[in-house]
C-alpha cells in the first residue's frame, strides 16, 4: 500500500516539475548589442568623470533586469522521470503492478462504482413501481441493500422526480411519479395492490386461513414483501392468526368489511 501511494506522489511530483518548466519564461538573453554599441564609442576622460560623478540610485539598481531560471532542467527532469517510470513499468513486473494499482485501478473502480450505482437505482425504481406505497424498511429488506445505499438512491430518485414519498405513521412510503392523481389517492388506501390480493386470498380460504408459505406460492411474491404486507394488515386488524396454527393467517371480520367496501369502490 505504501508503494502505491509513493508511486502516486512520485507521478504527481514529476508532473508538477514538468508543468513548472513549461510555465517558466525563457531565460532573458544578454544585451550584447548594447555592449557592442558602447564599446564602439571612444572613451574620453570626461566620460569617466561623468560616470564617477553620477552614482546609480537604488531604484536603478532594483530595476536592473535579472536573468530568469532556465526551464530546460525542469522539463528534462519531469519528462525524463515520467518516461523512465513508463519504461520501468513495461520491463519490470513489480513496478508495473505498482503503477497499475496506483493509476489504473482507481479509474476502473470509479467506473464500476458508477455502474453499480446505476444498477441499484434501477432496481429500487422498478421495485417501487411494482409495489406502490412500500415503506423504507420493506424496500431495503426486499432488495437486500444497506440502509445508507437505500437512503441515498431513494433520495436521488426523488430529487430527479422519478418517485415521490410521504410519511405514513412511523414509516416513509414511496411510489412512482408516473401515477396519476387518482392512483396517488388510491395508494394511500391500505387496501391496494399486493395487500388487496393477500386479503382476497385469505378471505377466500375461510376460517382455516393459509400459512405464509402457501400465500407466497399463490401470489408469487418474495418472503420479505409478504412479511411487510402481513405486518401492515395485522396492525390494522384486517387479518388475524388462524386457530389452525400460529403460522397461518385468516381475514378478520373487519377485514371482510373493508374488502367489501373496496370492491364496491372499484
Amino acid at each position: 500500500m505504501r508503494g502505491v501511494w509513493f508511486a502516486r506522489l512520485l507521478v504527481l511530483a514529476l508532473l508538477s516539475l514538468s508543468l513548472y518548466g513549461v510555465m517558466l519564461p525563457n531565460a532573458t538573453p544578454s544585451t550584447d548589442e548594447s555592449a557592442d554599441d558602447d564599446s564602439e564609442a571612444p572613451f574620453t576622460p570626461s566620460d569617466a568623470a561623468q560616470e564617477t560623478a553620477e552614482p546609480l540610485d537604488d531604484e536603478d539598481v532594483e530595476s536592473a533586469p535579472s536573468e530568469n531560471p532556465d526551464p530546460q532542467p525542469y522539463l528534462l527532469g519531469g519528462i525524463g522521470g515520467l518516461l523512465l517510470l513508463a519504461v520501468s513499468a513495461i520491463f519490470v513486473e513489480y513496478i508495473g503492478v505498482i503503477m497499475l494499482l496506483a493509476l489504473v485501478v482507481p479509474m476502473v473502480s470509479q467506473r464500476r462504482k458508477h455502474k453499480e450505482d446505476q444498477m441499484n437505482r434501477g432496481r429500487i425504481l422498478g421495485y417501487i413501481e411494482a409495489n406502490a406505497g412500500i415503506h423504507f424498511s420493506a424496500l431495503r429488506d426486499g432488495l437486500g441493500l444497506a440502509n445508507g445505499v437505500t437512503a441515498y438512491h431513494t433520495n436521488e430518485l426523488e430529487r430527479a422526480g422519478k418517485i415521490f414519498s410521504w410519511k405514513s405513521g412511523k414509516h416513509r412510503r414511496y411510489a412512482s411519479s408516473i401515477l396519476d392523481k387518482d392512483q396517488r389517492k388510491n395508494i394511500r388506501n391500505p387496501l391496494s395492490g399486493t395487500r388487496l390480493a393477500i386479503l382476497e386470498v385469505l378471505a377466500a380460504s375461510g376460517q382455516l386461513g393459509l400459512e405464509s408459505k402457501e400465500l407466497r406460492e399463490r401470489l408469487q411474491i418474495s418472503r420479505q414483501l409478504l412479511s411487510h404486507h402481513i405486518k401492515e394488515l395485522h396492525s390494522t386488524a384486517m387479518i388475524e392468526p388462524s386457530e389452525r396454527t400460529k403460522k397461518a393467517w385468516r381475514a378478520s371480520i373487519y377485514g371482510h368489511e373493508q374488502l367489501q367496501q373496496s370492491r364496491a369502490v372499484q
